[in-house]
């Protein structure tokens, strides 16, 4: 049976002017409307309407992927062109699989809201709807959109089941999953769209994101490839990229980030690529470069919240502090990532600034906390903090469950065996950081652990090796850690001259002593040694004497030696 995606008509929009009012990028989009109680549909719209109607319906199908919508194939060469405005604009964008703009995205949110207000049983419109509060979720660092999305995903589904042309609720449900850090779900999602549609590109983002948390880097590969294949553009090549790194191939990674940048549209395609290349830059161990790439990303797009925290990386790591204070709290004004709260107070940590770094932690533990009640799996981060900051027995034992379920990413294997060895078991730790280390491709972190954990366990050479690596990977990798890794070698010293004591070689074995000749007894008569025969005195010329006889040889050919250097 052929299973190939059609074009699927696209969803109608309410009646709108290209020069519409929207809220401003930072502002949050309306509460989603409570359902009708009636599902049927609107009389007919006057003609005027109808037409611009179906302007519009030529991207009004797409769908949030991967910062992204969720688009339906747009392969209607004949359609007519898109209204001009924001709402347009996020239609276009991210029928690409590129994202859109907040300002673009808000404007999205609130279209597809007021029509699905007056159209409940539009089910594709709820799938941009419930597609869109993920994105919005993610950027914002709000969990509580989570929850709207899945309402609206369901109510997708409900009016029109995935198994009768609605997979793009179910795309919508896998993002939504991923976003969660739910990736067993995730992978539930995508694959049951794989199996019906193979050919929809807007499955493998997803797919993507669910085999890398799962730690499945084969079949993330071949997604990889797949997505490549059916889509090839900007997207693609940033997910191709980030393949590269992961695996460790920096020159790669590099090639096919910098390829990406050069053929970005949009500012927001663009700021994310940048910004891309900002994350390469840091991860070499180039600070300088990572704060051009990130700058660039900002001057892009102002509302790239993830530069703004990758600059400030990068600039705490050049010594700048003051600067990656002030870049981390804009971030966290416009994402309050749990992510940037735990490096922010490790920088005040370093710094010395004790009591800002509780309140920091502070933060980051209640922030945890409410995402965890909203359904996000936050275990890892979770982990992470406790193994570090507070609680390394809770850590091994939260982030071993996570291991158990199936969530093996080299990120879980690095935190778990971090923790373990906090918690007092290196024995047991090193299983966890050697994985992460083979996993995770060429990271300065996942380095230092197995150098300390190594060192715990007293195998100087190999700890002495992966501390050296963590530093000529990233020599600043991180405000606490780095300078911990240095002590750690100084700590350890070189190897002894020659090398160590176990790889030299064994001296050779003495040869045998020949027993010393026993002295003649006083009672015992001397016997006279032959007289050697001529051939035997000729031979004996030849070779030399023999040792026993050597000196009373040489007393004898004494006088002659003088007499011929008499003669001579």
């Amino acid at each position: 049976m052929d299973v190939t995606p059609q074009q699927t008509p696209a969803a109608p929009g309410p009646d709108r002017s290209p020069d519409t009012v929207y809220a401003p990028p930072c502002e949050s989009p309306p509460p989603l409307p409570p359902d009708p109680v009636s599902l049927a549909e609107p009389p007919p719209a006057s003609l005027r309407t109808s037409l611009r109607r179906a302007a519009f319906g030529v991207v009004a199908g797409a769908v949030l992927v991967t910062g992204a919508v969720v688009a339906v194939p747009d392969e209607d060469k004949d359609a007519a062109p898109p209204l001009a405005g924001p709402v347009s604009r996020a239609m276009t964008a991210t029928a690409a699989g590129s994202p859109a703009s907040l300002s673009d995205l808000t404007a999205l949110i609130g279209d597809r809201q007021a029509w699905v207000g007056t159209h409940p049983s539009d089910a594709r419109s709820w799938a941009v709807l419930g597609s869109a509060y993920v994105e919005w979720g993610r950027r914002a660092a709000d969990a509580a959109y989570y929850t709207r999305a899945e309402q609206a995903l369901k109510r997708s589904l409900n009016v029109q089941p995935g198994d009768r042309g609605n997979e793009a609720a179910w795309v919508g449900l896998a993002s939504l999953a991923n976003a969660r850090h739910d990736f067993v779900t995730a992978k539930k999602w995508g694959e049951t769209v794989r199996t019906r549609l193979p050919k929809q590109w807007t499955v493998y983002p997803e797919l993507i994101d669910a085999y890398n948390g799962l730690g499945d880097l084969k079949s993330a590969t071949t997604a990889v490839e797949k997505y490549a294949s059916l889509r090839a553009g900007v997207p693609s090549l940033g997910r191709t990229a980030e393949m590269y790194r992961d695996r460790g191939w920096r020159e790669d990674a590099l090639a096919t980030a910098q390829d990406a940048a050069n053929r970005a549209r949009t500012p927001a395609e663009k700021a994310a690529c940048l910004s891309r290349l900002g994350e390469l830059a840091w991860e070499r161990g180039e600070p300088e470069e990572a704060v051009a790439q990130y700058g660039a990303a900002l001057r892009t797009d102002r509302a790239h919240h993830a530069s703004l925290a990758g600059r400030a990386r990068a600039l705490a790591a050049l010594g700048r502090t003051d600067e990656a204070q002030r870049d981390y709290q804009a971030a966290l004004a416009r994402s309050p990532r749990p992510e940037y709260m735990l490096e922010l107070g490790e920088l005040y940590e370093s710094l010395g600034l004790d009591g800002d770094s509780v309140n920091q932690y502070t933060r980051l533990r209640k922030a945890l906390s409410r995402a965890g009640t909203q359904g996000v799996d936050e275990t890892l981060l979770l982990g992470r903090f406790e193994a570090a900051h507070g609680d390394a027995d809770a850590a091994a034992e939260q982030l071993r469950a996570e291991w158990d379920r199936g969530h093996r990413s080299a990120a879980v294997a690095d935190a778990l065996g971090w923790a373990l060895h906090r918690s007092g078991d290196s024995d047991a730790a090193l299983e966890y950081v050697e994985k992460a280390v083979d996993r995770g491709g060429r990271n300065a972190s996942y380095a230092y652990h197995l150098g300390m954990v190594q060192r715990a366990l007293h195998d100087s050479g190999p700890a002495r090796r992966n501390l050296e690596e963590a530093l000529r990977t990233n020599p600043r990798f991180s405000p606490l850690d780095a300078p911990r890794a240095q002590e750690a070698l100084d700590t350890i010293g070189l190897p002894p001259a020659g090398g160590p004591q176990d790889m030299r070689p064994a001296p050779p074995p003495a040869p045998p002593q020949a027993p010393a000749p026993a002295p003649p007894r006083a009672d015992q008569p001397r016997v006279p040694a032959p007289s050697p025969t001529p051939r035997a005195q000729g031979a004996a010329g030849a070779a030399g004497p023999p040792a026993a006889t050597a000196s009373s040889t040489a007393s004898a050919a004494e006088p002659s030696a003088t007499g011929a250097s008499a003669g001579r």
